[in-house]
């Protein structure tokens, strides 16, 4: 259809069903007045994302008729503007009307006279356009606002569906800039590449064609050099990119074929200057950051520094120790070997210790014993009720903040909650500040440097912190590998634990686990035994060999809930995508008499379970919880009109509104980065050769180490011995260089790693002796011969 022959509707407003002030979605019904449709009837259902929509006031609705599954024939409007008086009696009708007083007849016709019937366009592209009337300077400003009022967000997002920005990224810009939405895109369109989530570089390029901005204007120079930093970060997890590589992408993509290289790449290095100068990238070296980042990593490191500065240190003696830590074993019924029990003593006479290990070698019954010796040593009360409380447990997501709860008898939660963090984008190193004096994170491998530089900048002087988690297993999804890299340091006092303390006589799937984390490949890995086995298939074959795995461990007593499909990739016959669908019609068919709800090509019934991708704090559900679907409640069904889905969270149920079911997915497979912190009875594992960038060690450990008693790898061989072999490197990150020039520690003088079962690294003695080369550098460290001085020195004193 022309766009002259656009469907429209012009009607009043008769009632709004449902707003959304998200994404500015909105349900209503209208009184026709005139279509250009074949539409019959006297009202019509209009949907799509609109500005201010007021009941009672008439609209021009332009876009397509629909006919729904469920509702029928709708009207989905892609523009609208209010109503246009049409014609001199119309407008003058307009002008006249209450809403302009002052304005009376007679003038109304003045203005028509003058301006003609495209009046409104004249005064809104030229507030001086009423001058002839001569009112006032206030009063023209009135008439002008009122009008503007009318008809700007309507131009707005009109203006920003013509730029090809559908309804939902249309109503985000908006939300972003308002009125001066056109203002700011015409100075600059690249802004959206930094500032409107979801808008990357190609599609602001788009627009900066359309606005007539030449290819080598430096907003295109700009805008490109900030989104191929932002992407490589998030891809790679690195924190910066190397300055030749950026320049390298940059002339690639910004070089059309009548460009002089040499004066593009100038004109590059200029706008990568600007762009420090403005305070969005910084380079230091041959790096270069997003500043955020780059703030993040000394923020990180100066808030290490003043926890250590700050501790007290203890008031107890070795004996009272090792008394107290008798009454702990008790209380567990366990027995600490020499190393555990020097793992729990670094703790408690530390001011931040690291504690990492693989599956097996005791983290939870140190982390007992932690929590169990730092309440008796310093009369702390374990009563969570208690007003006295001062002990904070925390995890990344809800499962390892449920079981690191389970583990210990105390509340624990997740450190979005800990730290009263929505999930948004405005949580991006965010402020915080913790009241408690021994905080315990765990799982901290998957902590990147956002959230970690929020937690540790929430910590309060005189707070012990003990990190705990695998370093061996997968980084975070964020940039950033903040454990690692303090481990690696050998700064803080660490314990890394090797030895297994839990393994049943009839269990090998921790001992392939450690295997797998040495890099040993033989015939063992792929022998069936009594809770792990290996089945040989294609990737074409692997939907169907799931589903017979599946059939029969049904059949067997396995809960789909106790039972996870853990794959690398979403795409494929073997990936998560097609594999949910596989399993769901395996587990949960469809029949007659069943709900179903739709989501894109995603199918939602009862009993299905489903993932949680966000945080959402007010609901207590958070990233990475699984939970199952109990109840469908159709749009015909309830009074807000709209398909709701009720999920059952671990006993916590959350009814999500159609508009959220983008922050679900289907959960029979999932990734195994959502898997972290996780485990589960039984867990399938298919690994096959289409997935070979995916496919490293770190991957594969992570996988096995989330099954607890049976584990089923499917797959090509090949896969799995290229998934051992290949080691995955080391992310590019300074944050522990920020750690060694804060502390003042040479990375030559950190220690290297014991080969014994335990390896304790010592905090690194600070030497405050002043010489002629820390003279000449400036470099005198404020705090020397003041080794054990502390603030608190000073408040007793004065106290005293």
């Amino acid at each position: 259809m022309a766009e002259s022959e656009k469907e429209y509707f012009i009607g009043t407003v008769k009632a709004i069903f449902f707003e959304n002030p998200e994404n500015l979605f909105k349900i209503f019904t209208i009184k026709i007045k005139k279509t250009n449709t074949d539409w019959d009837g006297t009202d019509i259902v209009v949907t799509g994302s609109f500005g201010d929509i007021s009941e009672e006031e008439e609209y021009k609705f332009e876009g397509r008729m629909i006919d729904h599954p469920k509702y029928g024939k709708q009207f989905q409007a892609d523009t609208y503007q209010h109503s246009r008086p049409n014609g001199r009696k119309e407008l003058v009708n307009f002008f006249s009307g209450e809403e302009f007083p002052g304005i009376g007849k007679k003038k109304a016709e003045k203005i028509v006279d003058e301006l003609g019937t495209d009046a409104i366009d004249k005064i809104l592209q030229d507030p001086n356009a009423l001058d002839f009337l001569k009112l006032g300077e206030e009063k023209t400003n009135l008439i002008v606002e009122q009008i503007s009022k009318n008809h700007q967000t309507e131009q707005v997002l009109y203006q920003l569906n013509s730029f090809g920005f559908g309804n939902v990224l249309g109503a985000r810009i908006y939300q972003k800039y308002g009125v001066k939405t056109l203002e700011v895109l015409n100075e600059d369109p690249y802004k959206l590449v930094t500032e409107v989530k979801g808008i990357g570089f190609k599609r602001a390029d788009e627009l900066a064609k359309r606005l007539g901005i030449p290819e080598d204007d430096p907003r295109r120079i700009k805008g490109a050099l900030v989104q191929f930093v932002t992407v490589l970060i998030q891809n790679t997890g690195d924190t910066y990119i190397f300055k030749e590589e950026l320049l390298k992408r940059a002339i690639g993509v910004l070089q059309s074929g009548n460009q002089n290289g040499a004066e593009l790449g100038e004109k590059i290095a200029n706008c990568l200057r600007d762009l420090v100068n403005d305070g969005v990238l910084l380079v230091e070296d041959d790096r270069v950051y997003d500043k955020n980042y780059f703030d993040a990593e000394w923020s990180i490191s100066q808030s290490l520094k003043m926890i250590t500065d700050t501790f007290k240190g203890v008031s107890w003696r070795d004996k009272e120790f090792k008394k107290e830590l008798k009454h702990v074993e008790k209380m567990f019924k366990v027995k600490y070997d020499p190393s555990q029990e020097e793992a729990i003593k670094q703790s408690l006479t530390h001011s931040l210790f690291l504690l990492t290990g693989g599956p097996g070698t005791g983290k939870t019954t140190i982390i007992n014993g932690i929590v169990a010796a730092y309440a008796k040593l310093n009369d702390a009360t374990l009563d969570p009720s208690s007003e006295d409380y001062a002990i904070a447990l925390a995890a990344p997501t809800g499962r390892a903040a449920k079981h690191m709860g389970e583990s210990t008898g105390l509340p624990a939660m997740t450190i979005h909650r800990l730290l009263g963090l929505t999930g948004t984008e405005d949580d991006e190193f965010a402020e915080s500040t913790l009241d408690c004096k021994l905080l315990i994170i765990d799982e901290m491998s998957m902590v990147d440097t956002k959230l970690f530089r929020t937690l540790i900048t929430a910590v309060q002087p005189g707070t012990q912190v003990v990190l705990v988690g695998d370093k061996d297993q997968l980084p975070s999804v964020g940039p950033g590998q903040i454990f690692s890299d303090m481990i690696s340091s050998q700064v803080f006092p660490t314990t890394i634990l090797k030895d297994i303390h839990r393994q049943d006589e009839d269990s090998t799937i921790i001992q392939l686990a450690h295997d797998v984390n040495e890099g040993i490949v033989n015939d063992d890995v792929f022998q069936n035994k009594s809770d792990r086995s290996y089945i040989r298939s294609n990737s074409r074959n692997v939907p169907e060999v799931l589903s017979q795995i599946i059939s029969k461990s049904s059949e067997r007593g396995f809960d789909i809930a106790d039972v996870q499909v853990l794959a690398p990739m979403y795409r494929g016959i073997a990936g998560i995508d097609n594999l949910n669908q596989t399993i769901q019609d395996v587990v949960n068919p469809m029949t007659p008499k069943r709900k179903e709800v739709a989501m894109g090509n995603v199918h939602y019934r009862i009993k299905d379970k489903v993932v949680y991708l966000v945080n959402t704090p007010e609901d207590n559900v958070f990233n990475g919880e699984i939970g199952k679907i109990v109840g469908i409640l159709l749009a015909k069904e309830n009074t807000d009109h709209v398909d709701k889905l009720v999920i059952d969270f671990d006993g916590n149920e959350v009814t999500l509104d159609r508009k959220d079911w983008t922050n679900i997915a289907l959960a029979y497979c999932t990734s195994i980065h959502k898997a972290q912190g996780s485990e589960f009875e039984m867990v399938i594992l298919p690994l096959v050769n289409e997935e070979s960038r995916m496919l490293r060690r770190n991957l594969l450990y992570t996988a096995i180490t989330r099954s607890r008693k049976l584990l089923i790898m499917v797959g090509d061989r090949s896969a799995f011995e290229r998934s051992i072999t290949d080691q995955s490197s080391e992310r590019n990150t300074t944050l522990k260089e920020r750690i060694f020039e804060t502390f003042k520690v040479k990375p030559e003088e950190t220690k290297t790693e014991a080969a014994d079962s335990t390896e304790v690294v010592d905090e690194k003695p600070k030497d405050y002796i002043l010489t002629l080369d820390m003279v000449m550098d400036s470099s005198i460290d404020p705090m020397i011969g003041m080794e054990n001085v502390t603030p608190f020195d000073f408040m007793q004193k004065k106290e005293a």
